[in-house]
């Protein structure tokens, strides 16, 4: 509606104009040049000398012009304000907005940056139905998030205070692509500052980039390069088991899934051995590999080693059957797609 007020602010400047010129050389039978010179003076009401006498028809004419000049620097100038003042009042109504929906936000993830690779990483998250804060301080880039149906925030990710309006304390974790190794050491600093528990996953470009976002407290560091490279190796050295890994790992589409189980405690499985709990059975779910709490992940499976709360076991099967065991661990506001 603006856009098209300013339009017509601008074609009735030209129109007027227009019109100035050609009733100079109408009416007085000015040159073209001296019509424009007379417009010119006269539209901005600068006072200076006519470049001849006037007929009274072109006085009359000069006063009409000098009138309806007036009126439309008025209204120019009132629709431009009105734009800028609408578009103002727009956005800040369109940020309280969304900082009030991010606040009720809980167990969330915080995504800084919403370039190549954070758009791929909000679509993964956004299809498994996990809420997602995007944070990034192009105007462009938060408008095609807000396209895009998440959640966001303009501004700057390395400081404390953007990730507070994020909902940090309260979110589940956070991954960090910014184009820079800099920024995201200081962002992983500053997470975990502010969250000591939560998952911190770094983009690193440098390896002493990653080695410095593992001091500060990054729980995964990823190098895109790297492991694009290493997976590009294994389609041509493995080719049937990165399929298996592509289906495994991207089966949106299709009833499979492979999810990591975290024990609660009182839950069903807690203090049962794999052989008691019998989920291929109960499930149809296969269990891969299990982490002890505090240990480290193992795919040597004892099937009479009790399961403890904390414990994580990595499984793969039906959404289902995969909905079933997260119920059965404890976990009882499982979403419909994992």
């Amino acid at each position: 509606m603006l856009t098209k007020k300013i339009f017509i602010v601008f074609l009735l400047i030209v129109s007027l104009w227009a019109a100035g010129i050609a009733g100079y050389i109408f009416i007085e039978k000015w040159t073209f040049l001296d019509s424009v010179y007379m417009t010119a003076i006269s539209l901005t009401t600068v006072g200076f000398k006519e470049v001849r006498p006037l007929s009274d028809s072109g006085r009359i004419f000069t006063i009409i012009l000098i009138t309806l000049g007036v009126g439309l620097f008025f209204y120019a100038v009132g629709t431009l304000a009105e734009a800028i003042v609408e578009g103002h009042i727009r956005g800040l109504i369109g940020r309280r907005r969304m900082e009030k929906k991010i606040s009720k936000l809980n167990h969330h993830y915080i995504v800084c940056g919403y370039g190549r690779l954070g758009r791929v990483i909000c679509n993964e998250l956004k299809m498994r139905r996990f809420p997602v804060v995007v944070i990034d301080n192009k105007e462009s880039a938060i408008k095609l998030a807000a396209e895009n149906g998440l959640y966001y925030l303009k501004g700057d990710a390395t400081l404390d205070e953007t990730l507070l309006r994020a909902g940090i304390k309260r979110a589940k974790g956070l991954i960090t692509v910014l184009s820079t190794d800099a920024a995201n050491v200081y962002i992983t600093i500053s997470a975990r500052s502010l969250n000591p528990r939560f998952v911190i996953v770094a983009r690193a470009e440098d390896e002493n980039a990653e080695k410095k976002m593992f001091r500060v407290g990054a729980t995964k560091v990823i190098s895109p390069y790297k492991i694009g490279a290493t997976r590009m190796a294994l389609a041509v050295l493995k080719p049937t088991l990165t399929e298996f890994l592509d289906l495994a790992s991207h089966s949106v589409g299709f009833d499979l899934d492979i999810e990591q189980i975290e024990i609660m405690p009182n839950s069903d499985l807690a203090g049962k051995a794999l052989k008691e709990i019998s989920l291929r059975e109960r499930t149809g779910v296969t269990v891969l590999a299990i982490k002890k709490r505090g240990g480290h992940l193992t795919l040597q499976l004892s099937p009479d080693e009790p399961l403890e709360p904390g414990d994580t076991i990595i499984v793969l099967g039906t959404k289902s059957g995969v909905r079933k065991v997260l119920e059965m661990a404890g976990h009882h506001a499982v979403p419909e797609e994992i």
